[in-house]
């Protein structure tokens, strides 16, 4: 067998389907690329017609095959709506990626209301149910990869990010939680715990120098990520290398974990 053989065998994504949502910047979009570049049928998740239609230009210039599917996940009716419109037009779903999440900074004594509960809806709320709406198909055919896009946060405390932390620990034990449940039908459910990169979502807490100087050195690596960062663990987790592997978060985050 030839190396390229081997590594077709392992990470090799063709004739797999794959949903991305908050496919159109950030982390979703390198999601997009990445799955793409490996072979698999991507559906560009997102708000933004127009950067989800960028999006799909650049990979099927680059003889991948995608399409742009809009979708709002505030509200339960919108991401039924959104799920439905995936599986009606393009069938079964063997990937789904759980990119699409809101970030606010605020004071503890200070978050609204309305901060807490936007929170839980995108980051959490709207990634169970689309777990259950993408999840059903898969565990009738006793197979599929779910990958939900965690955080440094859901792991560490972070001043003035007591929603934003407080939804994405919820996003590591809902992860775990499906891995235990889902495993033995076939259904691997991981995630991937990115430290702060280099996004649309957080630009405005970048753009405070404090902020920007006190998490560069919090991470040992001494940079925050880039998109691309992403690609070599989302290919792994939706492919066959990782097999073995269940309700695991994949930490890619220039150590901010382990100091």
């Amino acid at each position: 067998m030839s190396s390229g053989d081997y590594l077709d065998r392992l990470f090799g994504l063709a004739g797999k389907r794959a949903v991305v949502t908050g496919g159109t910047s950030g982390i979703g979009r390198a999601a997009c690329i990445a799955l793409a570049r490996s072979g698999a049928e991507v559906i560009v998740g997102g708000r933004d017609t127009s950067r989800g239609t960028e999006v799909v230009e650049e990979i099927t210039a680059a003889g991948g095959s995608a399409s742009y599917v809009g979708g709002e996940l505030g509200s339960r009716a919108g991401v039924e709506s959104f799920a439905e419109r995936v599986l009606g037009e393009d069938g079964p779903v063997d990937i789904l990626v759980n990119s699409a999440g809101v970030f606010e900074r605020a004071p503890a004594e200070g978050t609204s209301a309305e901060i807490w509960d936007r929170a839980f809806q995108v980051n959490v709320t709207a990634m169970f149910e689309l777990c259950r709406a993408f999840g059903s198909g898969m565990l009738e055919r006793g197979r599929g990869k779910i990958i939900n896009i965690a955080s440094t946060d859901g792991i560490v405390g972070v001043p003035e990010q007591a929603a934003y932390c407080a939804s994405k620990g919820a996003v590591v034990q809902l992860t775990r939680t499906l891995g235990a449940e889902w495993i033995q039908r076939g259904v691997h459910v991981n995630a991937i715990g990115p430290c702060d990169f280099d996004t649309p979502m957080i630009a405005d807490a970048l753009a405070d120098p404090a902020y920007e100087s006190w998490i560069h050195d919090a991470i040992p690596a001494g940079r925050i990520g880039r998109p691309e960062d992403i690609a070599g663990a989302v290919v792994y987790l939706a492919s066959a290398a990782s097999d073995l592997v269940v309700g695991h978060v994949l930490m890619v985050d220039g150590g901010r974990t382990v100091i």
